[in-house]
């Protein structure tokens, strides 16, 4: 009774949500559109009233935290089916076979089953995802060893041992990004805008994603870098780029950060620019080498080709979720006839690389604070001209504005779930995606980033209010 009565508001929003993540979990089918977006927003509305309530201690932020991950536990992902392909991937690892260098499609044609289930995991990750050759990094593939490795013979036993990975790297993202806030003399309950997120929590945990083991990785490196410790650093964002390989457009951000006198103080020589492109130089090697040895036991030639066309798909074939190549998808429509994505994508590839040449060569990185803002600009523009953009994607704006006084990935992340609804058309003559649905996500994201970013009177100190 005194618990209730000292802690009736925390308990009681920690019920309903348990109970809304539950239904998510277990009682929800991706094309339940009502009940999808009902769900889904009831946890941000109760997530937002957590977050701006001042009588739940951090402590109990930290154990719901984990226990609303816990609930999606022994939950099949039923948002996506990329984890067929994870399992898939790691089961090839440990029956000694480069998932690099065969596509399931090419074993199912010839009559092969080369792993266990592979009949009932080929049909899972469906034929679009089955006729391609793996994207994913090594260390993701280390994932799904250890989970072939520890339940071979079950799908959901898999899905079990991966998704014990996530939480286990949002744990750690947890704690090195309490600790970054608060070398950053920044609020410590910051970092619960990504670990608390109803989005952070149903995308990676629930559906299997893991750009939260990449975004534990990129946490920890930039703690590491503000703690001076630059070569444990760049080991560490190598281990990012593994899982993933977006932290690699944020290499050229950190010409500044590490040329700066702030960085290179403590060294006393004359030319503190030259010490600063030593080390610059210095950790570029280390992270190029690193991550190089981390693909090379799967490498050869094959393994080069098939990566690169598969990398290559992103900007030259796949399309969902887009803003500005729709707007220029349509123009070349008018004037062309078709679509002519092979070339949109490229000049939009093209205009991000100029984006985030400009941001680390003119705009001011100084301080670990302007280098995490850059890396949101620069992240943010890959997404606004990017063909694809899948909701979990936003997984990294919005650990980075943690750090920043930004607030338009918290927006994001709210209104994404809006991009699950352009599968209204799934089941018409007319299959693809409903435009107006993508038109007012966009609509109110970057109403929200404009204002923000370009009208918004910056404040004194650099946290979410």
């Amino acid at each position: 009774m005194q618990l209730w009565k000292f802690h009736k508001t925390p308990i009681l929003l920690t019920f309903v949500s348990a109970v809304l993540y539950f239904f998510f979990a277990y009682n929800l089918i991706r094309t339940e559109y009502s009940k999808l977006i009902f769900l889904y927003f009831g946890l941000c509305i109760l997530f937002y009233f957590v977050m701006y309530s001042t009588k739940i201690p951090l402590r109990f932020l930290v154990v719901i935290s984990i226990l609303f991950r816990l609930v999606f536990l022994m939950a099949t992902p039923n948002l996506s089916q990329d984890f067929y392909r994870f399992i898939w991937d790691g089961r090839m690892i440990l029956e000694g076979i480069n998932p690099y260098l065969f596509t399931p499609e090419s074993f199912i044609a010839s009559n092969q089953l080369p792993i266990s289930q592979a009949q009932e995991l080929y049909i899972g990750m469906g034929k679009l995802n089955a006729s391609h050759f793996t994207n994913y990094p090594p260390i993701n593939q280390l994932c799904f060893s250890i989970a072939a490795l520890f339940s071979g013979k079950s799908i959901l036993g898999s899905a079990m041992v991966m998704r014990l990975l996530i939480i286990m790297a949002d744990i750690g993202t947890l704690y090195f990004g309490k600790k970054l806030l608060e070398k950053l003399n920044l609020p410590i309950k910051n970092i619960f805008w990504y670990i608390l997120n109803p989005f952070i929590i149903i995308e990676l945990t629930g559906n299997l994603h893991f750009e939260g083991v990449m975004i534990f990785f990129l946490v920890w490196s930039l703690y590491l870098l503000h703690s001076n410790k630059w070569k444990l650093a760049a080991l560490i964002f190598a281990c990012s780029i593994s899982v993933k390989l977006i932290p690699l457009m944020f290499l050229p951000l950190f010409y500044q950060w590490f040329t700066s006198t702030q960085l290179c103080i403590s060294i006393k020589k004359e030319n503190l620019l030259d010490q600063g492109l030593t080390k610059l130089i210095s950790f570029y090697g280390i992270v190029g080498i690193s991550t190089l040895l981390l693909f090379l036991p799967f490498f050869n030639l094959d393994f080069i080709s098939n990566y690169s066309k598969t990398v290559a798909l992103w900007f030259n074939n796949f399309e969902f979720n887009a803003s500005i190549y729709y707007v220029a998808r349509e123009i070349g429509y008018w004037f062309r006839g078709y679509n002519e994505i092979a070339v949109i994508g490229k000049t939009l590839a093209i205009i991000v690389v100029l984006i985030i040449l400009g941001l680390a060569f003119l705009k001011k990185i100084k301080t670990l604070p302007q280098l995490i803002s850059a890396m949101l600009l620069a992240i943010t523009a890959y997404l606004f001209f990017s063909t694809t953009v899948h909701p979990w994607y936003i997984a990294t704006p919005l650990i980075l504005s943690v750090f920043t006084s930004y607030k338009f990935p918290v927006v994001w992340s709210f209104v994404i779930i809006l991009s699950y609804l352009a599968y209204i058309n799934i089941d018409k003559a007319d299959k693809s995606e409903n435009l107006w649905v993508i038109g007012l996500e966009y609509l109110i994201i970057y109403s929200f980033f404009i204002w923000e970013v370009f009208f918004k009177k910056p404040k004194a100190n650099l946290h979410l209010q």
